[in-house]
């Protein structure tokens, strides 16, 4: 009993560490060689933090931009994008450690997402830039000369691996792609809205090509290819298969047009077989809409042909739209369970074809059986236990 206070001493002293360290803000950190910085704000991606000093008067920008939970092995930056929300157009600070264990940082201006952090001059100057690295945090502190008088600035940060000394492309998903917002340096408020907003977008364009091209098209040939065999859908099956190919088709296009305005809006970010595969895709669904306004009548001697056309690339669309599909996801990198489900609805649809398919190759057996029955000669059937040779016996033939 004698051991207790001690005992609460120790508890109640791992308990501040524990609660200081979640509750860990830029408001409680104290930055070290006697730099102080009267605004900051905790950054919602990345373990990452702003603390800086704004001079209206100068229109001088002091920053310390800390990253948190990093390694020697990593790159770190903060950008300012005079012309936009993304990273595209953003002049850069960047920082990493060498292979010889010194700190470089240096100024990177952002041209494309392809690019591997060339240095070079920023379009507004920079002094006093450097960087530390410590307790695995990345500190880079600058001093920046804003070019226009807005308080308002559109920012970005990011981190990456390091190879040798080369940086690397940073991960194109998740946090990533979430880095950045605009902030006010009199108020301190911060928004990452932009971010966000493409993400959603981002998101309606993969939904809206998936539900169109990537199963209302396959039900829509599944609906031609077997609703036909049964006489009794005749023709039912036909305005079906039209209809579920129409609106595939418009939602397609709708899910089209938002993959141009998300490439519009990141011109430095490139997906060069998504994007063809889409453009094939467009183009090949506009054809087949239009084809069908030349869709000669079943007896034409032009019929035969046109259906080989419209099967072809019916196909072609189909496989070509679950391949882009699953370009998509990986690059969207959306929680496992979406890309689960679409793997399950094309395996249902693909379970369904299997077995109609058998279904109605035994239905045209039968009916072939039962049209070559329908056009023997009466008895020769061998009804009745006399077949035809018999009955031609009978009848002195």
């Amino acid at each position: 009993m004698a051991r207790t206070p001690e005992l609460v001493f120790s508890l109640s002293v791992l308990m501040s560490m524990i609660f200081s360290s979640t509750a860990q803000s830029c408001k409680s950190y104290a930055l070290s060689s006697n730099k102080t910085f009267r605004a900051c704000y905790d950054l919602p991606y990345l373990n990452s933090y702003l603390h800086w000093n704004y001079d209206s008067s100068s229109n001088k920008l002091q920053i310390a931009y800390r990253h948190t939970g990093i390694t020697s092995s990593r790159w770190v930056a903060w950008a300012i994008n005079p012309t936009s929300t993304g990273m595209a157009g953003s002049q850069a600070l960047v920082a990493y450690q060498q292979t010889d264990g010194t700190m470089r940082a240096y100024t990177s201006p952002i041209s494309s997402y392809q690019t591997s952090l060339q240095e070079g001059k920023l379009s507004f100057d920079v002094s006093d830039l450097s960087a530390t690295l410590a307790n695995n945090e990345i500190i880079i502190f600058a001093t920046i000369g804003l070019s226009n008088t807005s308080t308002t600035v559109n920012h970005v940060w990011q981190d990456s691996a390091v190879s040798g000394n080369a940086t690397q492309v940073h991960a194109t998903s998740g946090a990533n792609v979430q880095s950045m917002g605009t902030l006010n340096l009199l108020s301190g408020e911060s928004s990452s809205t932009g971010g966000n907003d493409r993400i959603r977008k981002r998101n309606i364009h993969g939904v809206l090509n998936a539900v169109s091209w990537g199963i209302l098209m396959p039900i829509g040939a599944l609906i031609a290819r077997y609703l036909k065999a049964f006489k009794s859908a005749d023709p039912a099956w036909f305005y079906l298969h039209v209809s579920c190919q129409f609106i595939a088709y418009i939602v397609g296009v709708a899910g089209w047009g938002t993959g141009l305005k998300l490439g519009s809006e990141s011109a430095s970010i490139q997906y060069d077989a998504h994007r063809t595969i889409g453009i094939i895709l467009f183009c090949l669904g506009t054809l087949q809409v239009f084809a069908l306004l030349l869709r000669p009548k079943p007896d034409h001697k032009y019929r035969f042909y046109w259906n080989i056309y419209h099967h072809l690339v019916g196909y072609s669309v189909i496989i070509l739209s679950i391949i882009n599909i699953f370009k998509g996801f990986s690059i969207l990198n959306p929680d496992k369970k979406w890309k689960n489900a679409y793997i399950g609805v094309i395996a249902a649809v693909a379970f369904n074809a299997v077995w109609l398919e058998g279904y109605t190759w035994y239905l045209a057996v039968k009916r072939k059986r039962s049209e070559i029955a329908g056009k023997m000669p009466h008895g020769m059937n061998g009804s009745n236990g006399v077949n035809g040779f018999g009955a031609r016996q009978q009848q002195g033939v």
